[in-house]
């Protein structure tokens, strides 16, 4: 375990020192900016016109674009979560066995599993920090500002937090048996393919086609990123919406089940043990 540990510091370390991650960075700052100043804007120009026009939007229609506004920015940072994960980690080990350095590490009295586990685990704790950031940083910014707090925000920040992972680790498995290239072709396009089933299944259940819902359904069950963030959007909606049964970002005919949650558990532990499987296996 001690061993996992040191190498997971390593990667910490050695990720930081990559310029994708300082830009990712820089990028997010300016996204938060964005984010609270266009926020703040919104919000004064509802409030002006509730206060100069007695016909005009009520308290609960503010609150609905508050939550809003939130669950739009949250969309980003979910999106942003799943492009940090998959490119910081999509080389960890395709490229270094394609560099040879990998043979410094796997000649040492270390097992191979215990290389992928402290990588892995290297990029979760990295992943957890830029999560916290960059969504906490959403959130306040929406308390500050209006005082306004979604209720299941500490669900649906735990939600988008897996997503990252089970991005993470799909990234990991295609790493240990694949090139670069290739890994981030398998990734992104699975990714691609859950995204498009996921916004299929969401227009199909507004339209009650289930032939729709069923692809969307499939898609998910590929790969169960999309219903992740649809499951999120759901545990942070508003009264309205709830009352509603529907909105942008999720549907009362749609919404992943706890079964689904579970699913997405049990794929990242499967995806991770099958990395394991294929590093251990492959000549080096």
């Amino acid at each position: 375990m001690k061993t996992i540990w040191v190498l997971a510091r390593l990667t910490f370390l050695e990720a930081g020192r990559r310029r994708i991650l300082w830009a990712a960075l820089l990028l997010g700052i300016v996204f938060q900016a964005i984010f609270a100043l266009g926020f703040h804007y919104v919000q004064e120009e509802v409030l002006g016109e509730m206060n100069g026009d007695p016909s005009g939007p009520s308290f609960l229609q503010l609150n609905e674009i508050r939550n809003f506004l939130l669950i739009a920015g949250l969309y980003v940072v979910n999106f942003l979560t799943v492009m940090m994960a998959v490119l910081t980690s999509v080389d960890t080990l395709s490229g270094e066995i394609g560099a040879g350095t990998i043979q410094s590490l796997v000649t040492k009295p270390i097992r191979r599993r215990e290389v992928v586990l402290g990588k892995w685990l290297g990029f979760a704790i990295l992943l957890s920090l830029y999560i916290l950031m960059m969504a906490g940083g959403v959130i306040a910014s929406v308390y500050l500002i209006s005082g306004y707090l979604v209720e299941g925000a500490l669900r649906g920040l735990g939600l988008i937090w897996l997503n990252g992972l089970l991005m993470v680790s799909l990234s990991m498995m295609g790493g240990a048996g694949l090139s670069t290239l290739a890994n981030g072709v398998l990734v992104f396009g699975l990714f691609g393919v859950a995204f498009v089933g996921g916004w299929i299944e969401h227009i199909g259940s507004f339209l009650d086609s289930q032939a729709a819902i069923n692809i969307g359904v499939l898609t998910s069950l590929i790969l169960p990123s999309e219903a992740l963030w649809r499951r999120a959007a759901f545990e942070m909606r508003s009264p309205l919406v709830d009352a509603i049964g529907f909105s942008p970002f999720t549907s009362a005919g749609s919404v992943p089940s706890p079964l689904m949650i579970a699913y997405a558990l049990g794929y990242v532990v499967a995806v991770l043990a099958w990395g394991l499987r294929i590093f251990d296996k492959r000549d080096l």
